[in-house]
């Protein structure tokens, strides 16, 4: 039973992250390769803040967030006025950066060794209370008017542009708003493994994350979260395969990028509306399958 819920807290910290990247990736269309530097940032701080000053948990998690919105802060105000492709390679640099910083400072950090002795504090209910929280915070911003125009500008920038929308603001508040997301799921994730290494938070895991976004759906914050919890917790069911799991993973994520280009959900959403036209589409389904049955 543990096991079990050890695999669906990793997921719905992986869910909180992803959720995160879509605000970035999904909705503005800027691709980061460094967000899990910002995952590192707030695991590290938190997890420093309670184990060596002693703070309670939840105002450590409030200043970590706090702070490593800051640092995004500095890092977004110069990049979100470069072109996308120069985004993923500063991104890159300042993820690489992190790593390197949490590497040389020993002394706070514990370098390559990492730093241990964070208490367990990440809970199923409190991780399934933040996973519902940062959906519904991100699903509001994505309904907004500052969303809307997140989207204009991911379709066209210079349309956007002259129309009145302040891209680099609208670029700024997206960023912001991806690194808080993603900070608190740092913070999740150290008071969950009771431990973290800079190993961890490397770019391969921000390449991971954008590959999530468009596996479900590169418009779709329900696809976002679908493939979130799909990718993250296809491994741990297919290990009967062994050595073989990382391949069949693989093949699965080429198909469905290949195959379906805009992701399995593309831009559709699970609302109530839409739940409605499918239900509709079921009924009308089923009576037609039944008229051809009657006719034969």
């Amino acid at each position: 039973m543990e096991l079990y819920i050890s695999i669906a807290i990793q997921i719905l910290i992986t869910v909180i992250s992803v959720v995160g990247v879509f605000v970035l990736t999904g909705m503005t269309g800027m691709f980061s390769l460094g967000q899990a530097a910002f995952m590192a940032i707030g695991a590290y701080v938190s997890g420093i803040l309670v184990v060596n000053l002693g703070f309670p948990f939840p105002a450590a998690c409030a200043l970590a967030v706090i702070f490593t919105v800051f640092i995004g802060f500095i890092v977004g105000f110069p990049t979100v006025r470069l072109r996308r492709d120069y985004i993923s390679l500063v991104t890159l640099g300042f993820g690489e950066a992190i790593n390197a910083l949490l590497n040389r400072a020993a002394a706070i950090t514990g370098g390559a060794a990492g730093f241990s002795g964070i208490p367990p504090k990440t809970t199923l209910t409190l991780t399934v209370i933040s996973t519902i929280a940062a959906i519904a915070v991100v699903w509001k911003f994505k309904t907004s008017k500052y969303g809307r125009q997140c989207i204009a500008i991911k379709s066209d920038e210079l349309a956007a542009k002259s129309m009145g929308i302040n891209v680099a603001r609208i670029k700024m508040i997206a960023f912001l708003l991806s690194v808080a997301v993603t900070a608190y799921a740092g913070c999740l994730y150290a008071f969950f493994t009771t431990y973290v290494d800079p190993s961890v938070f490397g770019w391969k895991k921000s390449a991971d994350w954008v590959i999530m976004v468009f596996f479900g759906g590169v418009g779709s914050l329900t696809g976002a979260v679908f493939s979130a919890a799909f990718l993250t917790g296809l491994p741990e069911f297919l290990r009967f395969l062994a050595e073989y799991r990382s391949i069949f993973y693989a093949v699965v994520v080429l198909l469905v990028i290949n195959f379906k280009p805009a992701g399995i959900f593309g831009e559709w959403e699970l609302t109530m509306h839409n739940l409605q036209e499918f239900k509709i589409k079921a009924i009308k389904a089923i009576k037609t399958i039944k008229k051809l049955k009657n006719k034969n």
